[in-house]
């Protein structure tokens, strides 16, 4: 019996994202097969979603458009925190840097800019709002117990 991907199920695939004109992001084919359960948080929600359904021995090529990916970029994730937010940390336009939630969780955010007073921080993920291509072979589906 051919299993098909859904919520709940363990998979294992190579995958490969690329930026629109083909250069490369990030992908499983030099390092090994990814293996993860559909709904764990281990991939973006938008490209879980085109899983679905997919059996195992498929392979495709999935462009995807500017924000389906990732989401639109938006502004209202860009903040101006106070410079004494960060204490004695070196900052510099680029840097990553990490807060911690009242819940627990973590969020990054890279530094947009940084003078006397101001550090300016962007929340969104680094690939919002850009268009891709997303090359999935599904190798591997085990049923959810």
């Amino acid at each position: 019996m051919t299993r098909s991907i859904r919520c709940g199920a363990r998979v294992r695939l190579h995958y490969t994202l690329s930026h629109a004109d083909g250069t490369g992001i990030d992908s499983t084919l030099d390092d090994g097969p990814l293996e993860f359960v559909i709904g764990d948080g281990t991939i973006a929600p938008n490209l879980e979603q085109l899983l679905l359904g997919m059996t195992a021995g498929r392979s495709e090529r999935i462009l995807l458009g500017p924000g389906e990916a990732f989401g639109a970029r938006d502004e209202g994730n860009v903040h101006a925190m106070p410079r004494s937010d960060f204490g004695d940390l070196e900052l510099s336009e680029g840097n990553l840097v990490s807060f911690a939630l009242p819940n627990g969780d973590e969020i990054a955010g890279e530094v947009k800019s940084v003078d006397a007073d101001t550090v300016e921080v962007d929340f969104n993920h680094p690939l919002a709002g850009l268009p891709l291509q997303f090359y999935v072979e599904i190798l591997e589906v085990i049923a959810p117990e």
